[in-house]
């Protein structure tokens, strides 16, 4: 089936929906006649696009806890656990979230090569990131430098209290003061945000998923069918099975659309934070047509970074895998902000 772009953002839709996937614009309308004709588009401003774009990620959310409660609640009358399933499957899951919630960002940091820099080494950086700390009513971040010319930055830290910044020498190199500004905005909104906290939440209900259908299976050969006779056991066995196969890959997938969403809200935060979406917009274009690649990073961070670093092997930014909405979309959307 042909897929429409959004006038607004340009995602690429598949043909006949009438609301885009992305953005939420309307992708045509109804004429008089009944031919359709598309939707006009007006200009929108970052509030609407925060509040957008936190409600979806909320509905998302939900989404992934009814998930996991269905497939806790199915596993665990099939395994003879009922109830207890959920909280087993919760607990394990929750083991390898603690330890990542308060340790996650060293580990990350020192993966990436990050050298923290003070106020003598790199001025400029620190003075920036101090005028953003004042719009934002922040506490000041430590501040890393990645030696490489791919320009790109990310945050970490589990709250604003313990956050982290990291940029590449790249970043500040190829980018403008106004430019700086605005990919920094982006970095301290996922910091206001608590995006990492709410990534640990994710990351803990994906681990659980995967924990449970994990156990599923290698429990498997081990049933005797107490629960499994009869049409309806047949039948709940069945679901079980499904849900096994199926679970962690909606798991992920739900993930992904989860840090989109947050990818798009840390960039309407960064506007209200500057007031400036073109030197957003500008610097986003400029990091993806940036022909450096990124060594330090790899498929554990890349949800991490302004851009996806792994753009030049090949992965496709619109596909639901990826853990960044389309460059294009975004600069639109920007671009498209008042």
């Amino acid at each position: 089936m042909p897929r429409a772009a959004c006038p607004k953002c340009g995602f690429n839709n598949p043909g006949g929906r009438n609301v885009c996937e992305l953005c939420g614009t309307a992708t045509r309308a109804e004429g008089a006649d009944g031919a359709t004709a598309a939707a006009s588009v007006g200009r929108r401003d970052f509030y609407t696009e925060q509040t957008s774009n936190s409600r979806r990620s909320m509905v998302l959310l939900a989404c992934f806890v009814l998930l996991v409660v269905a497939v806790a609640w199915v596993l665990g009358e099939l395994g003879g656990l009922g109830p207890a399933g959920l909280l087993l499957g919760l607990a394990f899951g929750s083991i390898g979230a603690v330890s990542a919630y308060y340790s996650g960002d060293r580990m990350v940091l020192a993966a990436s090569h990050a050298t923290e820099v003070g106020a003598d080494r790199e001025p400029v950086l620190h003075n920036v990131v101090e005028e953003l700390c004042l719009a934002a009513g922040l506490t000041k971040p430590r501040l890393y430098v990645i030696e490489s010319e791919a320009p790109n930055a990310f945050a970490t830290g589990r709250d604003p209290q313990h956050a982290s910044v990291a940029v590449t020498r790249g970043l500040l190199r190829k980018m403008s003061r106004e430019e700086l500004q605005g990919v920094l905005a982006h970095e301290m909104s996922h910091v206001r945000n608590l995006d990492v906290r709410f990534a640990t939440l994710v990351g803990v209900l994906v681990g659980t998923v995967a924990l449970m259908c994990d156990w599923f299976w290698r429990s498997w050969r081990f049933r005797r069918g107490s629960r499994s006779t009869g049409s309806a056991g047949a039948l709940f066995l069945i679901l079980a099975v499904l849900l096994a196969a199926l679970a962690p890959v909606a798991s992920v997938l739900i993930q992904m659309a989860i840090s989109r969403r947050r990818e798009l809200l840390a960039d309407a935060t960064g506007v209200e934070l500057t007031r400036n979406p073109h030197a957003l917009a500008s610097a986003l274009r400029r990091i993806a047509a940036d022909p450096q690649g990124l060594e330090v990073a790899n498929r554990a961070t890349q949800h991490l970074y302004i851009v996806n670093p792994l753009k030049a092997s090949g992965m496709d930014s619109s596909a639901l895998f990826s853990t960044h909405p389309p460059i294009e979309a975004r600069i639109r959307i920007l671009e498209s902000m008042t």
